[in-house]
């Protein structure tokens, strides 16, 4: 069941139907909670359904459990950015930057 809510909620997200996406992940993250890469979809879910506070708090949840997820610091900024909080952004923009060796990732993101 597990895989198939995964894969539906990968459906729903790549026809960005992000609302739908959150409905198929939600569960899957709550009964699989240390699994990474669907928190990081669920939260991007969140990010492009405009539900910033959801999507900050699941991004914190996987910066919690791996600190090198360059991706998740990279969409959290994005997602303190569209909040106004430029000053928290900068320092996941800059923990990214370092991460990967791209300093194209210090410019903040124009949506």
């Amino acid at each position: 069941m597990r895989a198939l809510s995964y894969g539906l909620g990968q459906q729903y997200f790549d026809g960005r139907d992000y609302r739908g996406a959150i409905r198929a992940l939600r569960p899957v993250v709550e009964e699989t909670p240390d699994d990474v890469g669907t928190r990081l979809l669920l939260a991007r879910a969140y990010y492009h359904a405009a539900l910033l506070k959801p999507a900050e708090e699941h991004l914190l949840e996987v910066i919690e459990r791996e600190p090198t997820e360059y991706y998740a610091h990279l969409m959290l900024a994005r997602t303190l950015e569209r909040q106004s909080r430029a000053d928290e952004a900068g320092k996941h923009r800059r923990i990214a930057a370092a991460l990967t060796g791209d300093e194209d990732l210090l410019k903040p993101h124009r949506a």
